[in-house]
């Protein structure tokens, strides 16, 4: 099995806005600090968020941390097959973000949880740490690098042979290099495009060779958003989820709707 996702991908906090909850932040912003709450609705079920942004006690410093649940419902809500959709979540995510105003360069820490089994466990969590960086505007676009490293942990874990490994335990470690984009189309109508890769580096044979499907060792992943601002302070957002072994098409889809508090 495939991954199809982007480690710290829907990042919907504002760096043209002050940590002051108070103030309407630019949503369109793929750095942008407020306190949110949303709702999506996926081919694998139903999406939950909520973020908030919190004091950091630096006036020159905005963060946030984000919490999802996603494809709850999912033979309900969902519109894959059954061997694709559950009733229960299929994974959690936590993100932490801090942004250095001046500077416009962010860290984030990432969680995900998966309760889907792939190619090396029966769930597994990936840890990752990154560094982003916005760049000056060009007339609409606007891009964003950032680079990380992050850790994977698996429940009851394959290895070379066949063997199992019962329960939690370290599997290994893995990089990242992407970037978000922003284009500019009306002041209501924006698009993303975030292109990622990633590749194992270090940890146990099985994992480094097949943690991304089997014999694939890395991976190519995009996600393509279109949005549009309904108020200053609620969007509607539409995502397409893909990578290099999985087309447009097949790929994850979903319509979000986030509103700012």
């Amino acid at each position: 099995m495939n991954k199809c996702f982007l480690p710290g991908i829907v990042l919907v906090i504002s760096l043209s806005a002050t940590a002051q909850e108070s103030e309407v932040a630019d949503m369109s912003d793929p750095l942008a600090i407020y306190t949110q709450g949303g709702v999506g609705f996926s081919d694998k079920g139903i999406n939950l968020k909520l973020g908030k942004a919190y004091d950091t006690g630096d006036p020159s410093t905005a963060a946030q941390y984000v919490i999802e649940a996603k494809g709850l419902l999912g033979d309900w809500a969902g519109w894959r097959s059954d061997n694709r959709t559950t009733q229960s979540l299929d994974s959690v995510r936590f993100r932490n973000f801090n942004v250095t105003l001046p500077t416009m360069q962010a860290s984030q820490i990432d969680v995900n949880y998966s309760f889907r089994a792939n190619a090396v466990a029966d769930e597994s969590a990936d840890i990752s740490y990154s560094f982003i960086k916005a760049l000056p505007p060009t007339g609409a676009f606007t891009f964003y690098p950032l680079a990380g490293v992050g850790a994977s942990i698996g429940k009851d874990r394959q290895r070379s042979g066949g063997q199992i490994d019962d329960g939690y335990g370290f599997m290994g470690v893995y990089g990242l290099i992407g970037m978000y984009s922003l284009m500019t189309i009306t002041d209501k109508i924006w698009l993303n495009y975030n292109p990622f890769w990633l590749t194992t580096i270090g940890g146990n044979s099985y994992y480094k060779d097949n943690y991304y499907g089997i014999d694939e060792s890395h991976l190519l992943t995009h996600e393509l958003a279109l949005s549009y601002q309904i108020s200053p302070r609620m969007n509607v957002r539409l995502f397409a989820n893909w990578n290099e072994n999985i087309d447009l098409t097949d790929g994850d889809h979903r319509i979000e709707f986030n509103y700012q508090f």
